[in-house]
């Protein structure tokens, strides 16, 4: 959840940012329109500068954002058996995972999370809380960790960067367009390019960028089922399956029935919209996912 939480609000911030300062040069009306109307040409190209080049730098900056927001301590040289242990499983399950080592960091919060990011399968970070270190066995953390070294090599960080770019374009394509019709439409302008155009083009742009969230948010629930049974590979179906009914006792107790989360998520009930917008599915659904996988391959064991 923190590295989703981080890539999708620095690439807003950025996307603001360069928005605004195309803004301010002057830029963005001498991109696009031409003297009779839209050049929708042009109006794309623009659109994937800002969208393309704002999702980018966001990946590019991934790791250097963890840090700098978690105050992540990164394992240099290790000062302790816990650190020593951690280090080397790391190292351990990106040897079997096929990927470069990854830094290694411990963040503090007395809740048990962990996080990867990076901008590819060779530059990645891997960060465990202090509450995660306290609150499991050695084996369930080994599989936590095997799950974020899975989203490594699956490239999800990456895989979500082009997602996002993708439709950072669009978001920025059609919100200028609907700005244009509207203040053409409604304000009489000729050019489409007065205050209707930049106040329609700001609310269309938040209206569009929350849709495109939808689609981010159900990518990143597909790449949970998927970094969970990578997680089961290295590490041990009945470790991974146990350390997320670990996290099910800590984030989702009895009496909080309407509670759910998925490393450090605590949301509403997982239905309607709510669940749209949930970045990892129930882990009550995760478990039995890995369940079924598990009892399949002892089926298929059996019948060999």
């Amino acid at each position: 959840m923190k590295r989703l939480v981080l890539f999708l609000a620095t690439n807003a911030a950025v996307l603001l940012v360069v928005s605004i300062v195309f803004k301010l040069i002057g830029l963005e009306p001498r991109l696009y329109q031409s003297e009779t109307g839209i050049d929708l040409q042009s109006l794309l190209i623009f659109a994937a500068v800002i969208g393309m080049g704002g999702s980018f730098v966001s990946l590019a900056i991934s790791k250097w954002m963890a840090k700098t927001t978690m105050g992540v301590h990164v394992i240099g040289y290790p000062q302790t058996d816990q650190e020593r242990w951690l280090r080397n499983t790391v190292e351990q399950l990106a040897r079997d995972a096929g990927i470069g080592t990854p830094e290694v960091g411990i963040f503090r919060s007395s809740a048990p999370n962990a996080f990867a990011t990076g901008m590819s399968r060779d530059n990645a970070l891997v960060a465990v809380s202090t509450g995660l270190l306290q609150q499991m066995p050695h084996d369930q953390v080994e599989a936590v960790l095997g799950h974020e070294i899975s989203h490594v090599a699956n490239g999800d960080m990456v895989t979500l960067g082009l997602l996002q770019g993708v439709l950072n374009t669009f978001v920025v394509f059609l919100a200028r367009i609907v700005g244009m019709l509207v203040d053409r439409i409604l304000f009489r302008s000729q050019r489409g390019m007065g205050i209707g155009y930049f106040a329609t083009t700001l609310v269309a742009q938040v209206f569009l960028s929350f849709l495109a969230t939808l689609i981010v948010m159900a990518f990143s629930r597909w790449r949970e089922f998927r970094a969970d049974a990578g997680g089961a590979r290295l590490a041990g179906s009945e470790h991974m399956i146990a350390a997320l009914r670990t996290l099910q006792n800590v984030q989702e107790p009895r009496a909080l029935p309407g509670s759910m989360a998925g490393f450090g998520i605590t949301a509403g009930l997982p239905g309607g919209l709510s669940r749209l917008l949930m970045s990892h599915p129930p882990l009550a659904e995760r478990i039995t996912v890995l369940e079924r996988a598990a009892s399949r391959r002892w089926e298929l064991s059996r019948g060999q």
